[in-house]
């Protein structure tokens, strides 16, 4: 084979990964989401993104087992998406689950039903491979996370992740292996805040109670010293929508002073959101400012990426893309 026959096939290798496109569907406690993305430089193009509030965990018994209609309705869900995903040519596509799947006594039932209707197998997360895959998102999506400092060093970086049934703290150098990880079994579906009147404003002392709840469980969390530290997750990116792009002491405080004194439609009108990230986010809001005290104050980014991120960056570097320099 001639030098330049060599050259062609490096370069067609080259040109396929670039375009390899990959897909994730992450059930999760709250929501149920679809990710299409492929490279794009170092970071991702997203082609396709969908969201469905399948909402397991609010559904569940009073043993953890998830309904047979939720199960019906999750594996249809995950079926459409599939489709969506093949359609947008993906070249793989990986479903994963996390808390209220994880700790379901029937979940096999949930992973029986998606076989049978989507034709894919589910792999439901452990605690640190969930906050693995969050890491890899976060730092992966977010430009600079992997610049060193001045001094030529780089930092760790600490990921937080709210999901529906459960927290995450990892901390670790981006690009590199995590060092560090905690779940905390606090999330969004499990700090549930009623509302005065059906729709009303949250109930004040649900929410100091879950105040108070959240503080308690993140007392004993010490996680490293960092410099850095990112939120990810549907709750923390509605947030954003609210405060910005740093969820900082003062603007934990304004959010918190919103959601206290409006009602659902209220702030659903004022910044575009879906009525049930609503309802869910003085709960999210609670466990991220008990978790930022964990992590000595550090004001939280909000990231780009999460689990679903992670899926594809890792399945990308499988594939053989590197991020390029």
């Amino acid at each position: 084979m001639s030098a330049e026959e060599e050259a062609g096939i490096r370069e067609t290798h080259h040109v396929k990964l670039g375009r390899v496109r990959c897909a994730c569907i992450d059930i999760g406690s709250n929501t149920t989401r679809l990710l299409v993305a492929e490279p794009e430089g170092p970071l991702l193009r997203e082609l396709r993104a969908e969201r469905s509030f399948t909402r397991i965990g609010a559904t569940c018994h009073s043993d953890g087992s998830i309904p047979p209609e939720k199960i019906a309705e999750v594996a249809a869900v995950v079926a459409a998406y599939a489709v969506m995903a093949r359609s947008e040519g993906a070249s793989r596509v990986r479903a994963v689950a996390t808390a209220a799947v994880r700790d379901a006594p029937n979940r096999a039932d949930l992973l029986a039903a998606i076989r049978a209707e989507a034709g894919i197998e589910v792999d439901v997360l452990e605690c640190e491979e969930e906050a693995r895959l969050a890491f890899l998102g976060a730092t992966g999506t977010c430009p600079g996370s992997a610049s060193p400092d001045t001094d030529g060093a780089t930092r760790p970086v600490a990921v937080l992740d709210v999901g529906g049934g459960s927290t995450e703290i990892v901390v670790g150098l981006p690009g590199g292996t995590v060092s560090w990880v905690v779940s905390v079994p606090v999330g969004s579906s499990v700090l549930r805040i009623p509302r005065l009147g059906e729709e009303g404003v949250p109930d004040p002392e649900a929410l100091a109670r879950a105040r108070e709840r959240s503080a308690t469980a993140f007392a004993a969390v010490q996680p490293p010293p960092v410099e850095r530290a990112i939120a990810v997750g549907g709750s923390a990116t509605s947030l954003g929508r609210l405060v910005g792009p740093v969820l900082s002491g003062p603007a934990l405080a304004t959010a918190v002073a919103e959601l206290a004194s409006c009602t659902v439609a209220e702030v659903t009108h004022r910044h575009e959101l879906h009525p049930d990230r609503v309802r869910m986010l003085p709960a999210a809001l609670m466990i991220l400012a008990a978790a930022g005290k964990a992590l000595r104050g550090v004001p939280l980014e909000i990231g780009r990426g999460g689990v679903r991120e992670g899926v594809v960056l890792e399945h990308l570097r499988h594939s053989g893309w590197s991020a390029p320099e």
